[in-house]
């Protein structure tokens, strides 16, 4: 097993999922996701990243390259991406167009993060125009596809923009294969812990040993996804991770619904299978006041050597939402950390 890098203190940034609460519209969301990028910038994060799913009445965030150009423009400084384009749901050429664009508008400022999951169930994948069996099998060549775009070495088209503006690369993944492909190509990896933790460590062990230096980074670099409700008091911290909980639950039921509120998700009764699903989803959490969640933090951290911490937090309650992110910055004197991110990353 390869030795993680000598622990320092990770960057923190932020994965918004756009959440849709009960009662609520998307607009409000998405102008809430505009709230929180600032917030973000302000507060001293890395990078924030919004992910592509489909069919989530509760997720709005289903077009991530319009999300971030409107939130680029509504930002100045911090890097702004996707974590990210499923892309066998899209065509390579239409993907390097738009980050090409995205990165010739705002230079040094756009991630591109790749999946290869489609981002929702078989039946919308197929109406995103492929099939899911055969997406998956065209995923190595789609990914070749596009980094010839965006190096102008297709023999027969052009992406423009797309050519000469490619963003910063990165590989998503919550299992080995995008780590031996992120590892093989030299780019930085970013795991989804917040839904795969049992797979986590095999998988950035995986990702250091098979790495090769790049032209874009030199050594691995890491980053994992972690959920995390921080507020004043334990209590309410969980109080408010109650809705996410009830959510999944849901979801995993088959019937998908807005973000409930967290009196509605304290009223319900789970059944013991249910609850079952709840300690599943809620294994990778870290909830609480801001000294427990900074301590589980740096314990997550100094296990699996990440570089990196992405925090995403499904809140119902924007202002509760925005004021978790807050408390976590102030806990980790975030203003004052130095991130130590290579640039290309």
């Amino acid at each position: 097993m390869t030795e993680p890098a000598p622990m320092r203190r990770p960057a923190l940034s932020v994965l918004d999922l756009v959440p849709v609460g009960d009662g609520a519209t998307p607009a409000a969301a998405l102008a809430g996701s505009v709230d929180l990028a600032r917030l973000a910038e302000r507060l001293g994060y890395r990078r924030l990243w919004v992910a592509e799913h489909h069919n989530m009445p509760g997720i709005a965030s289903s077009s991530p390259a319009v999300l971030i150009a409107h939130l680029a423009a509504s930002t100045q400084t911090i890097r702004v991406g996707a974590g990210g384009v499923m892309l066998p749901n899209h065509a390579s050429l239409v993907v390097a167009e738009q980050f090409g664009m995205l990165e010739a508008l705002h230079p040094g400022r756009i991630d591109l993060g790749i999946g290869r999951a489609p981002g929702t169930d078989p039946v919308t994948a197929a109406a995103l125009r492929r099939s899911p069996s055969l997406a998956a099998d065209e995923f190595p060549e789609q990914l070749r596809d596009l980094f010839l775009f965006f190096e102008g070495a297709h023999p027969q088209i052009t992406a423009v923009p797309g050519r000469g503006y490619r963003p910063a690369m990165w590989m998503l993944g919550s299992s080995d294969f995008s780590a031996r492909v992120a590892g093989a190509l030299g780019l930085p990896f970013s795991f989804a812990h917040h839904f795969a933790p049992h797979h986590t460590i095999a998988a950035l062990d995986i990702y250091r040993e098979t790495f090769r230096p790049s032209s874009e980074l030199e050594r691995p670099y890491t980053m994992i996804g972690v959920p995390v409700v921080c507020a004043e008091t334990d209590e309410r911290a969980r109080w408010l991770s109650g809705s996410s909980a009830l959510s999944f639950v849901r979801l995993r039921q088959g019937r998908p619904t807005q973000l409930p509120t967290p009196e509605e998700a304290a009223e319900y009764v789970f059944t013991p299978m249910e609850r079952d699903i709840v300690r599943r989803w809620t294994a990778p959490l870290i909830r609480g006041e801001p000294d427990h969640v900074r301590t589980e933090l740096r314990a997550l951290a100094e296990r699996t050597g990440a570089d990196e911490l992405m925090i995403t937090t499904m809140i119902h309650g924007p202002a509760d939402r925005l004021r978790s992110y807050a408390l976590l910055a102030e806990t980790w004197n975030l203003l004052s950390a130095s991130p130590g991110v290579p640039d290309a990353a």
